[in-house]
């Protein structure tokens, strides 16, 4: 991919939704936003003051009335000359606004999430709040908003740039201290070398859970509902969803495809997959389904191995059936759902057993009845290490926490270096590689097929 640099062009699209709505706003940004105000809207425009004027084409006839603000950069959004166009919100209309922009021949069409990369180019946001724009947009639950908008605003940002700031006066320090031995500091016995790693390490872990709870927010985790035939996996997906999403009738395999629903647990998204019922089959329609279960599988972040209550009074899930635990992927957490309670007189509620790979949770519930599903997904959420407050939460992305977890790791080697080697020179390049890991939340330092992935991924308009 050719280098991501600051484009002279002047870009137009609709940033709005498509389809019908009672406002639709046509966005243009770059050097000739000015003429094509112009050349469109009949009205002396004043910067940043809203105009209700009429909207024309190059013949002069009148395409819709509505409001246009024109913001002078770098005082906008993308930090260049800035035209919106706010006008009645069909899509025929929004499409004969953007035809007369372009029918001036000074702009082009806006590739997906170019206004939001001309902003990060222009330093009017780093590449974090950036991609909280985006997040902000496809946040699922009230939580979800609040900590995107907490990033977009730049918390997540700030706290970056803090330990930023620590990790370069550290190297500053350390740097020094080789470059001048004749003042004779003994990195040991200083203590101050020592003591600013401890808290720098202490600062990371702290941001990185910071970090975890916000991926947590934007990502959810992936729950698999797997076990045998007719242990009741579909009422419990129906249970857990609160409607009837799968078919459920006495009959073993009659789910015979994955199945999905999203729900929300103290506003963190849960991706639940109902599977075939494990088993041996002729049928070729329910081995696929059963493969597919596998593969679904193979993908969670957390596995409910539901049994039927009703036809084993075992609990340990490798006495039950320890050819699905061994098939299972190496360290998976799994939590054994004996149901239908309301058949077996099972009292409802959590415990857990020992067993040879060590304690598995178990949960008796009904979900047929509902009962003790509330407390299943109070134990999912547990079992995730989500927080349900959402103080000071930011929102955040697996690519963050990979580069917080580099930062950690480079200076955890730099200190090892420092006591084991007394390497201040080894310490000092550990240190420079934390700040590089660091950077890369914020795009300071990141590579540019990386920054074009994450701006693609955004909306035509942002």
């Amino acid at each position: 991919m050719e280098s991501l640099t600051l484009s002279t062009d002047t870009i137009t699209a609709q940033a709005t939704a498509p389809g019908r709505g009672g406002v639709g706003i046509v966005r243009v940004s770059g050097p000739k936003a000015k003429a094509i105000a112009e050349a469109l809207v009949p009205s002396e425009l004043t910067p940043r003051l809203a105009t209700y004027t009429p909207f024309v084409d190059a013949n002069k006839s009148v395409i819709d009335q509505g409001i246009a603000l024109f913001f002078k950069g770098p005082n906008s959004f993308t930090g260049e000359d800035v035209l919106e166009l706010q006008g009645h919100g069909g899509q025929v209309v929004m499409d004969m606004l953007i035809d007369a922009v372009l029918a001036t021949g000074h702009a082009r069409l806006a590739s997906p999430g170019e206004f939001s990369e001309q902003a990060f180019l222009n330093d009017k946001l780093d590449l974090a709040q950036a991609e909280a724009i985006a997040d902000l947009i496809d946040a699922s639950s009230k939580q979800a908003a609040r900590s995107a908008l907490r990033s977009l605003q730049g918390e997540f940002s700030t706290q970056i740039q803090t330990l930023s700031d620590q990790i370069v006066h550290l190297r500053m320090y350390v740097e020094a201290a080789i470059d001048f031995p004749e003042e004779e500091i003994d990195f040991l016995s200083d203590g101050k070398i020592s003591g600013d790693l401890s808290t720098i390490m202490q600062s990371l872990t702290k941001v990185r859970d910071q970090a975890k709870q916000g991926t947590l927010l934007r990502e959810g985790m992936q729950v698999v509902i797997a076990g045998r035939p007719n242990a009741g996996k579909s009422s419990l997906l129906n249970a857990l969803a609160g409607r009837d999403s799968a078919i459920v009738t006495d009959i073993a395999g009659t789910t015979r495809d994955v199945l999905k629903e999203h729900i929300h647990i103290d506003g963190m998204p849960v991706h639940i997959i109902d599977t075939a019922g494990l088993r041996e089959s002729p049928d070729k329609v329910e081995q696929i389904g059963i493969e597919r279960a596998w593969q679904a599988i193979n993908e969670a972040d957390h596995v409910l191995f539901v049994v039927d209550s009703t036809a084993t009074s075992v609990i340990d899930p490798y006495e039950i059936w320890p050819e699905f635990m061994a098939r299972l992927p190496q360290g998976i957490p799994v939590t054994v759902v004996r149901n239908k309670a309301d058949l077996s007189t099972l009292s409802i509620g959590q415990s857990s057993v020992n067993t040879q790979q060590g304690d598995i949770s178990v949960i008796n519930l009904s979900a047929k009845e509902g009962s003790g599903v509330d407390t299943l997904k109070a134990h999912l959420a547990k079992t995730m290490g989500f927080d349900t407050t959402t103080e000071g939460q930011f929102i955040a992305r697996r690519r963050h926490i990979d580069a917080l977890d580099q930062a950690y790791s480079y200076v955890s080697t730099g200190e090892q270096q420092l006591h084991d080697a007394m390497a201040g020179e080894l310490l000092a390049e550990e240190l420079r590689l934390a700040h590089q890991a660091l950077c890369e939340i914020t795009g300071e330092f990141t590579p540019d097929d990386l920054l074009g992935k994450i701006f693609s991924s955004f909306c035509i308009g942002k």
